[in-house]
């Protein structure tokens, strides 16, 4: 399957049915081990990807490099492949979408974290940022994938611990209304916050793996989509540094 629309709305549908498990990548190697485990989309995880190349998350990779590494990862699968995109990394709506389906991607992540003031973005602004890419991708005929990230629950993102809820529930309202096709509140480690957030929003959410939210309680709560960020990134590098600790010197 390699005709971006077709490739677009599969990874669409993905969101509607059985959850979607995403255990993030951030090579090719990485890339094919997944698909070839049978699952039905890769994602990559910027952090991981940033690192692989050797620069901090966060928009400190060059976005040139960031889509490079995308695009070795979306060659070596044939199925759906969706990008961390971050914020953006500040390119124009139309080049964005132009660059992210060059790499042969059909979904993106974009988080709403201003990452020049190290707060959040202005909520009504990341919408019709959201807004201008989903028009651009409508008008390049390749109906993109956008998992609107909502950053509320980071703790270093000024927003007081009780208010975080609530604040999440609004910017992902506006998120949605602008065209986003999922809501990613990152970050949520409460079982009662997932669960307000999966009935207030209404739409398809991503969660995370955590203490009190395994997958079977990810699956009865309704959420549509779950990555890994890049945990498995790290535990492949420890197991590494455990093999190389472990060789005689």
């Amino acid at each position: 399957m390699t005709d971006p629309k077709t490739q677009a709305e599969t990874l669409r549908g993905l969101h509607g049915g059985e959850m979607l498990v995403l255990p993030n990548v951030w090579d090719a190697a990485s890339a094919e081990i997944v698909a070839e485990a049978g699952f039905p989309a890769v994602a990559t995880a910027s952090a991981a990807v940033s690192a692989m190349l050797g620069y901090p998350d966060g928009e400190g990779a060059p976005w040139q490099e960031m889509f490079a590494a995308a695009a070795r990862i979306a060659r070596v699968v044939t199925v759906p492949v969706t990008v961390d995109a971050e914020a953006g990394y500040g390119l124009a709506p139309r080049e964005f979408v132009e660059r992210l389906l060059e790499t042969g991607a059909v979904g993106c992540n974009l988080e709403d974290t201003d990452h020049r003031s190290g707060g959040l973005a202005d909520a009504d602004e990341h919408a019709e940022r959201i807004a201008e890419i989903r028009s651009a991708a409508t008008g390049a005929g390749v109906p993109i994938v956008v998992n609107a990230r909502v950053d509320t629950f980071l703790g270093d993102r000024g927003i007081p611990e009780p208010d975080r809820l609530a604040e999440a529930v609004r910017r992902g309202r506006l998120y949605r209304e602008a065209g986003a096709d999922c809501v990613y509140p990152i970050g949520v480690r409460r079982r009662d916050d997932l669960a307000a957030l999966v009935t207030e929003l209404a739409c398809p959410v991503n969660g995370n793996v955590g203490e009190e939210l395994d997958l079977a309680a990810l699956r009865d709560l309704g959420v549509a989509r779950v990555s890994y960020g890049p945990r498995f990134y790290r535990a492949a590098l420890e197991g590494f540094r455990t093999a190389i600790g472990n060789l005689e010197g």
